[in-house]
């Protein structure tokens, strides 16, 4: 994991320099490049892949309290129909909503909400300790180890979805800039909270399957958006961050009944958007 932030810092701030310094040109054609002015907005509409670092997630509860220990998980992209295209069902692939608001040139406030999907790997076996009041579970642990591949034991899934819903800041530049055709490179930094839709089933209970908020996130990101005729994006982004959820709903029960768990995690994601109030220089 160190090694990881490393290379994200690397990335960082060699992009910062290698584009810091570029400054507001005129081209051959007479075109001055562009910026997005105060007051311009974006709407943005995408999908992602995502990735999850190993993590402990602690289960408490009436004659429980235990934790399993470097859980691995993935996402679950859909596969590709008319879903990604079709309005009524835009909600089902792993998606990106972006509402942006330039308060300054170049610099934008951002509504987002970053819809990935938690599977946890059931073809596991991991180190868990702590306490059962029920002897069947508690004969399932073999030498401080529990195979969670016959899914008897636990499922545990935030497929509709992990919902990271996060207010950010992000700093734009113009990196290329020719008529009806520019290049924008951006960075930032957000956070928000987190309303999974956990799918949980826990001991042989009856699934729990509700949107709850279940704790925060934050995040670093950055992207490249290619602007066609002055209004239309297309934007690929980079994004990491850090997720804390102390109150996981793991059973129909209310009270006590809890999970909590925190992880690193990244995102890949591609889309297209529409820019609105855009002032051009010429």
């Amino acid at each position: 994991m160190k090694k990881f932030f490393e290379l994200v810092f690397v990335f960082f701030v060699g992009t910062t320099m290698l584009f810091g310094q570029n400054q507001d040109t005129v081209d051959n054609s007479g075109y001055t490049q562009s910026k997005f002015s105060k007051g311009t907005m974006f709407v943005f509409w995408g999908w992602n892949r995502a990735g999850f670092s190993k993590s402990d997630i602690r289960f408490k509860g009436n004659g429980y309290d235990f934790t399993l220990q470097n859980v691995t998980a993935k996402d679950r992209p859909s596969e590709l129909s008319m879903a990604y295209i079709d309005p009524t069902r835009l909600s089902i692939p792993q998606f990106n909503f972006r509402l942006a608001y330039f308060i300054k040139d170049n610099l934008a406030v951002v509504i987002a909400q970053d819809h990935m999907k938690y599977v946890m790997d059931q073809n596991q076996t991991v180190d868990i300790n702590g306490h059962f009041s029920d002897p069947t579970y508690a004969n399932m642990v073999q030498n401080g180890q529990i195979n969670l591949l016959d899914e008897q034991f636990l499922t545990f899934e935030h497929t509709d979805g992990l919902n990271y819903i996060n207010l950010g800041l992000e700093k734009y530049k113009n990196i290329l800039s020719k008529k009806d055709f520019n290049i924008f490179w951006a960075y930032g930094g957000g956070i928000g909270a987190l309303m999974p839709k956990s799918n949980v089933k826990l001991f042989g209970n009856e699934r729990s399957d509700r949107y709850h908020l279940a704790g925060f996130g934050l995040d670093a990101r950055t992207n490249i958006d290619l602007v066609f005729w002055n209004h239309w994006m297309a934007r690929v982004e980079g994004k990491f961050g850090y997720i804390n959820m102390p109150d996981i709903k793991t059973t129909l029960n209310n009270k006590p009944d809890k999970a909590s768990q925190d992880f690193v995690f990244y995102q890949i994601n591609f889309g297209i958007g529409y820019v609105f109030n855009r002032k051009i220089k010429n």
